[in-house]
């Protein structure tokens, strides 16, 4: 298989999930700085994603699968046995898919346009901020309560998911001083051996 990624985007989520679980794939950046977006292969980004972002991932048989809740879910679900999924028809599947929906829909794409692109303005971004550190609270109250990851004792792929999304912070000036056991889970997650590798991969910064 072969995951399309740009680095610092949401497409580290799927790569930390693939790694997690064993999973052999084929990395291809994808140049999202320029218009026509186009892979390193040379390959217009339009004829794999028509919605032009990533990540993409291309299966053993040639069909390509998108939106990265989706490609979570299914990686993991190629290793059973990793548990980075809990079985289908449990409670505890459905309460995965939740926290997949609520990172995507409240923190991920609150992000985005607000905060990085500056047209929009300072009013809008610091709507964005408030509304994203309402949220933070939400998951900070959880890992309060029922850490140290989203699912308990047990990394899964949401966590690999709001890992990723909460990484932004920095770059986006959101303070996470007020929420401990965030930034513990932040740093608890970084050490992991297949999250330091997959961000080593794309070439962003690891931490010592």
């Amino acid at each position: 298989m072969k995951l399309y990624y740009a680095p610092g985007t949401c497409a580290l989520s799927p790569h930390i999930v693939a790694l997690e679980a064993g999973i052999p794939i084929e990395l291809e950046r994808v140049d999202i700085r320029k218009t026509p977006h186009v892979t390193e292969a040379g390959v217009d980004f339009a004829a794999i994603n028509p919605n032009l972002y990533v990540p993409a991932l291309e299966l053993d048989d040639g069909s390509v699968l998108t939106e990265g809740t989706a490609i979570v879910q299914l990686l993991a679900d190629l290793k059973p046995d990793v548990g980075l999924v809990p079985a289908f028809g449990s409670p505890d599947r459905y309460r995965l898919q939740s926290w997949l929906n609520f990172i995507a829909t409240e923190l991920h794409k609150v992000h985005s346009p607000w905060l990085f692109h500056p047209e929009y303005g300072t009013q809008a971004q610091d709507v964005a901020r408030r509304k994203i550190t309402e949220r933070l609270e939400f998951a900070e109250d959880h890992l309060a309560r029922s850490g140290p990851f989203l699912m308990g004792d047990r990394f899964s792929a949401a966590d690999a998911y709001l890992f990723t999304i909460v990484g932004w912070s920095e770059f986006a000036k959101i303070d996470l001083a007020a929420f401990p056991h965030l930034r513990d889970f932040m740093s608890r997650v970084g050490a992991r051996p297949a999250v330091r590798a997959a961000m080593a991969a794309e070439g962003m910064k690891v931490a010592a």
